[in-house]
């Protein structure tokens, strides 16, 4: 009978209208990835084989299909929000399990924990040393952003490029003091900090003891560190010595600090003209600062950037793909599961092999077509009218089969 046949047909449709209606109204959801209703035809066979007069018993709903294909990317200016480019896929914690998503919009929670919308706790690699930069690829952890101050870096080190006057007035005759000018020809200040990231004021002062011949004096607030440190240029105007950075003696904070013994570098000190002058103070401290943003990599680097100046590595955001991405389990609200089908995750981090890159400030959007889906409504309706008239024809041809006499 035909209307077994032709109401196959309709539950084809209807179908096909389920999984186009569901395209359409996720036409706006951040990384959702189309499905495609795959149908195959019903033909029933007899023991003894297939006849040559044999007629199909209808169609069936084969699969429903995923695809993985790459959506547009819309930048948000958001630095939490990440957009991959390529196959990857991000790993988030579910309660323990893990499960996998395209859709980059994350937030931090209470605890400081980069989540997803639904709440899932996205995974990285730890960092395994913050100088170097490398990151421990052994193990996955949540992606946490540090709230508390970043740690202070005593000064160890500045590196001073000034330029001494050749006519300066021999002091050698004189005692050198701070607090009367008269006994030195110039100086310069700078911030110096401690093991507790508290600041100080170091002021060098120079001198001319002689035919090319200078000292340096240095105090740190106020107070006169160590002795006087000699300096000696030649006809040049070049400096001869010190040729390496110099102590002048260790300071001691009286907030409990550990003492301070900073080594400058005069290496590159010239002896010019009739102008004293500073062209580069450095010093390698800095105080302890406050989170005030966080920058993402290409390669999924989470930089933490700090009121000091100072940025950290947070961590290396895990990228995980497949070998058959249509095999996975949709879990609902962005998410897909591993299965058997789509294989064993393979991890890795962003821009190695087939992982993809990540635009960090962008979200990929849906990868529905929304005039391919329009098509397809209509479409999908003509093979439910065809199959609803074939119905009705089969209901005509009974009613006169019954009705002949």
């Amino acid at each position: 009978m035909p209307f077994r046949t032709a109401l196959s047909g309709l539950n084809a449709a209807s179908a096909d209208l389920r999984v186009t209606a569901n395209n359409i109204a996720n036409s706006s959801t951040t990384g959702f990835k189309q499905s495609r209703a795959e149908f195959a035809d019903v033909f029933a066979t007899a023991y003894s084989g297939i006849s040559r007069t044999a007629i199909g018993s209808g169609v069936r709903l084969a699969a429903v299909t995923q695809q993985f294909t790459q959506g547009n990317i819309d930048f948000t200016g958001n630095n939490l929000d990440m957009a991959l480019s390529g196959k990857g896929f991000f790993v988030l914690d579910d309660n323990g399990t893990r499960s996998f998503t395209r859709d980059g919009a994350f937030q931090v929670d209470r605890d400081g924990y980069v989540v997803s919308a639904t709440g899932r706790r996205l995974l990285s690699y730890p960092v395994q040393d913050p100088v170097a930069g490398t990151f421990n690829r052994g193990s996955l952890e949540a992606l946490r952003l540090t709230t508390t101050e970043a740690a202070p870096q005593a000064t160890g080190l500045v590196e001073a490029v000034f330029n001494l006057r050749s006519d300066a007035a021999d002091l050698s005759a004189t005692t050198f003091d701070p607090a009367d000018p008269a006994t030195y020809g110039f100086t310069t200040s700078m911030t110096l900090y401690d093991s507790l990231g508290r600041s100080h004021i170091g002021s060098l002062y120079f001198r001319n003891v002689g035919s090319l011949s200078w000292e340096s004096h240095l105090t740190v607030d106020g107070t006169a560190v160590g002795g006087a440190q000699a300096m000696t240029f030649d006809a040049n105007g070049q400096l001869t010595a010190p040729t390496a950075p110099i102590s002048f003696g260790s300071y001691a904070p009286t907030n409990g600090a550990a003492p301070m013994d900073v080594s400058f570098d005069f290496t590159r000190a010239t002896q010019y003209g009739s102008t004293d002058s500073i062209a580069s103070l450095q010093q390698d401290g800095f105080a302890s600062g406050r989170l005030t943003g966080v920058d993402i990599s290409a390669e999924g680097i989470v930089l933490a950037r700090y009121t000091n100046g100072q940025s950290q590595p947070l961590g290396l955001v895990a990228i995980a793909s497949f070998a058959n991405p249509q095999g996975l389990q949709p879990l609902g609200e962005n998410a897909w599961a591993e299965s058997y089908a789509a294989g064993d995750p393979v991890l890795g981090a962003a821009a190695e092999g087939d992982f993809g890159s990540i635009q960090s400030g962008g979200l990929e959007s849906s990868n529905v077509d929304l005039a391919q889906q329009l098509v397809n409504l209509i479409t999908a309706q003509r093979n439910f009218q065809a199959n609803a008239q074939v119905i009705s024809t089969a209901d005509d041809v009974t009613q006169t089969i019954i009705n002949i006499r």
